[in-house]
């Protein structure tokens, strides 16, 4: 008996190592082909998100006119994010489009500051969920009204973790976004406040430029310009390249700025064209 323990935990040991051995060896292998990929890959996707009250066909109008203005026929995919974390994909990318649009909506998409932090952590798992499924190593940003909220939240507090570190974001352009809600004054909301405290965390290298419109001389009808102007608070001197761009004339008001002709130029020209 004494002789049979003799052999029999060695070769039990033994054989327990390369059972763990063997499926380390392949996840390596698997996780190292992936980043591969992900390294290879040529997407560069420009993934959107609409303003409070705003559904995942809020950018519907905008595609097409990009589409019919440069004629490359981008693909467009929706992310619907409920409360609990699940998601509902529809459209699709199409094979070899390599600069498709992604839009990211919110069951709960409306207002406030509190909602704002929720719907970041939810854009977060959206954002996981297709750097997962396209393996892209860049992508490009929009937010409209909201939108630009909830990004510069995610900038700030999600974006810069180690799952993200081979992924490297073109440029941010946010529209109509009141960084400091519907403050006239110069008295800063807690949100601002918040931003202002966490600017550290935004990528060093980011180019961003944030759109207001001008419906009159001080709004575009809901977002005090003021309100757009506190972003530079925020993002200059933290990021690479901040720049500010009014527009005016038709469409200037709030929720038609994504039908802009200015705005729809600015996209093409400083998003798609992001090197």
């Amino acid at each position: 008996m004494k002789k049979f323990s003799k052999f029999f935990v060695p070769i039990f040991i033994l054989v327990l190592t390369i059972a763990f051995a063997i499926p380390a060896a392949n996840y390596s292998r698997s996780s190292a082909s992936k980043m591969q990929r992900q390294r290879d890959s040529r997407m560069s996707p420009i993934i959107m998100i609409p303003g409070s009250s705003a559904s995942v066909n809020r950018f519907d109008t905008l595609v097409r006119e990009i589409n019919r203005m440069d004629q490359k026929n981008h693909s467009l995919l929706k992310v619907y994010v409920k409360t609990d974390g699940s998601m509902v994909f529809t459209g699709q990318i199409r094979a070899r489009d390599n600069e498709p649009f992604i839009v990211v909506g919110f069951q709960n998409n409306h207002d406030g500051y509190s909602n704002i932090k929720k719907q970041a952590r939810w854009f977060n798992l959206a954002f996981n969920e297709l750097r997962q499924r396209y393996n892209f190593n860049n992508f490009k940003a929009i937010g409209h009204s909201n939108g630009g909220l909830i990004y510069t939240a995610f900038l700030e507090n999600y974006f810069n973790t180690t799952q993200n570190r081979l992924i490297r974001l073109k440029v941010l352009m946010t529209i109509g976004s009141p960084y400091n809600f519907a403050e006239t004054s110069n008295r800063p909301t807690q949100m601002l406040k918040d931003f202002i405290k966490n600017r550290k965390n935004l990528p060093s290298y980011l180019t961003v430029y944030s759109v207001a419109g001008t419906k009159n001389y001080v709004a575009d009808g809901i977002v005090p310009v003021s309100s757009v102007e506190a972003g530079k608070y925020i993002y200059q001197g933290a990021v690479k390249h901040y720049t500010q761009i009014t527009v005016t004339g038709r469409l200037a008001q709030h929720s038609a700025l994504p039908q802009n002709r200015q705005v729809l130029s600015l996209i093409q020209q400083y998003v798609l064209h992001a090197r």
